[in-house]
């Protein structure tokens, strides 16, 4: 029964040991994915800034903004490697009271690497022919590195590198900075009235070039973005100087402190579950796993005793035979009371009554414990 229980143990200890070798390796792998039914909202603020408002046809200076980009999961068409998302991004002046940019956008992207996938019905402001490609941009790859990333740009229909610059500290979080610097660059033309740009055509179609400096702050650990600093600016230039003909929007959007603060909320809760997976199971398991291999084996051992006291060559049929023909030799007379050799006298009374020891036990072959594969 001991040995029954030690190989039990002993077992049980290596499933344990393999356990915490699989969860951070393979099982993390596996289970560790960006959601399918993601639904989150961020806020971004900006003050003094400046746009062309198309209602009242003039340019707003010295205003405050906010940028709320939403995001949705379409679950139903994912799948266990791809996440579909859905954007809707909405900039409002808050000091006018109006509308000053809206964008919808969908996605699909690989759920653990976070390339962009083109399927799905991806598309932006409804134009599918736009093949996103890069990585998506709102997360990173989980487990992200010191290194460039080429994320898909909505404005220039590309991906542009962003280049780890460094780190800092976000509410005690060590995250990663990646920055998107692009130089003026046209992406469209307009045709607006002359008389808005001072010229006196009746109206005039001129290059709009666009220009960014965008910081993402990157947790390492979950890919996800807790905090953005992003200088967008867009105007209508002079085909024949290159100056600026008009100014479109100029503003330097970052994440507020209540926004970082839920955002963070969010993501320690993420590193929570990859901590458990990743570190606190596989060294709760091993600890636990070596435990009882060890005391598996201990308890599998035969005690040193029963080895000594068991003769060489002998088994318990044996044995209980050697007794019978030993008390069948002499019928009338206790065996213990009769010489062997004749004129040889007995022992003393007292030791001839000494109790024999017959007390061998037979034990079963060692076998060595199964390994599990």
């Amino acid at each position: 029964m001991r040995r029954v229980i030690g190989l039990t143990l002993a077992g049980l200890g290596a499933f344990l040991i393999v356990t915490a070798v699989l969860l951070p390796t393979w099982v993390s792998r596996q289970v560790v994915k960006f959601p399918l039914n993601e639904y989150e909202s961020a806020t971004l603020t900006a003050s003094n800034a400046s746009y062309f408002s198309a209602s009242s046809l003039t340019e707003k200076t010295g205003v405050s903004l906010e940028a709320t980009y939403t995001i949705k999961g379409d679950a139903a068409a994912g799948t266990s490697s791809t996440a579909v998302w859905d954007e809707y991004s909405y900039v409002y002046d808050t000091t006018s009271k109006q509308a000053v940019q809206q964008m919808t956008r969908r996605f699909a992207f690989d759920r653990k690497t976070a390339l962009l996938v083109d399927c799905c019905g991806a598309n932006i402001n409804g134009d599918s022919s736009v093949e996103q490609r890069g990585y998506v941009g709102y997360v990173f790859p989980i487990g992200t590195q010191k290194q460039a990333y080429d994320v898909f740009d909505t404005t220039l229909s590309r991906p542009e590198p962003f280049t780890y610059s460094g780190t800092m500290n976000v509410q005690g979080i060590q995250a990663y900075k990646f920055e998107e610097n692009v130089a003026p660059v046209q992406v469209a033309t307009q045709t607006v009235p002359g008389s808005l740009v001072g010229m006196t055509a009746a109206s005039v179609t001129l290059p709009e070039y666009y220009s960014i400096h965008l910081l993402y702050a990157v947790d390492p650990v979950t890919g996800a973005l807790i905090y953005v600093d992003e200088h967008q600016s867009l105007s209508l230039r002079n085909p024949a100087t290159g100056a600026q003909a008009l100014l479109l929007f100029d503003a330097d959007l970052i994440t507020p402190p209540a926004t970082v603060s839920a955002v963070v909320a969010l993501d320690n809760s993420g590193r929570s579950k990859l901590n458990l997976i990743e570190t606190v199971l596989p060294l709760v398991l091993g600890i636990a796993g070596g435990v009882l291999l060890i005391a598996g084996i201990l308890l599998a051992r035969r005690p040193r005793q029963d080895l000594q006291a068991e003769p060489v060559g002998t088994s318990p049929g044996s044995a209980a035979a050697d007794v019978a023909d030993a008390t069948a030799f002499a019928p009338d007379e206790p065996a213990a009371g009769r010489s062997l050799v004749p004129g040889m006298d007995r022992e003393p009374a007292e030791a001839a009554t000494a109790p024999i020891r017959a007390d061998v036990t037979a034990h079963p072959p060692e076998t060595r414990p199964a390994q599990e594969e």
